[in-house]
C-alpha cells in the first residue's frame, strides 16, 4: 500500500511540475475556419498571457507547411501582459485541411501547438 501511495504522490507531483513549466497561457490553441473561399487568405489570432514571473520570448513559431504563416511578437512579452500570434492559411487548394503551428518559448521545454482547420470551397 505504501508503495502504491509513492507513486501516486510521484505521478501527482510530476503532473503538477508539468502543468506549472507553460507560463503562456493561451486562450484557445485551436480555430475552425469552417468553409473559406478558394483564393482567398484566412486569418485567426491566437491570443495568450504571460502568467509568469518573468519576460516571456517566443523564440519560434514554424507553420508545418509554406500554406501557413504565423505572425508573432519578437520583443519580450512583461509579466501579466497579453500578446497574439496571427496565423494565415493561403487557400489555393479546394478540401478540408487541418495545419498546424508550433511555437517554442525561451527557457520553457514543451513547445505549444496551434491548430487552425477548416474547408477551401471553390471561388464561384
Amino acid at each position: 500500500m505504501r508503495i502504491l501511495l509513492s507513486c501516486l504522490s510521484a505521478l501527482l507531483f510530476f503532473a503538477a511540475s508539468a502543468q506549472s513549466d507553460s507560463v503562456a497561457k493561451f486562450k484557445t490553441t485551436s480555430h475552425s475556419f469552417g468553409k473559406i473561399k478558394q483564393h482567398v487568405p484566412a486569418s485567426t489570432e491566437f491570443t495568450f498571457t504571460n502568467s509568469g514571473d518573468k519576460a516571456l520570448i517566443i523564440e519560434t513559431a514554424t507553420a508545418e507547411c509554406g500554406c501557413t504563416t504565423p505572425e508573432y511578437p519578437k520583443t519580450p512579452l512583461a509579466k501579466g501582459k497579453s500578446a497574439s500570434i496571427k496565423v494565415t492559411y493561403n487557400a489555393e487548394s479546394p478540401g478540408k485541411f487541418t495545419k498546424r503551428v508550433t511555437v517554442k518559448f525561451a527557457n520553457i521545454k514543451e513547445p505549444t501547438v496551434l491548430t487552425i482547420e477548416g474547408e477551401v470551397v471553390a471561388a464561384q
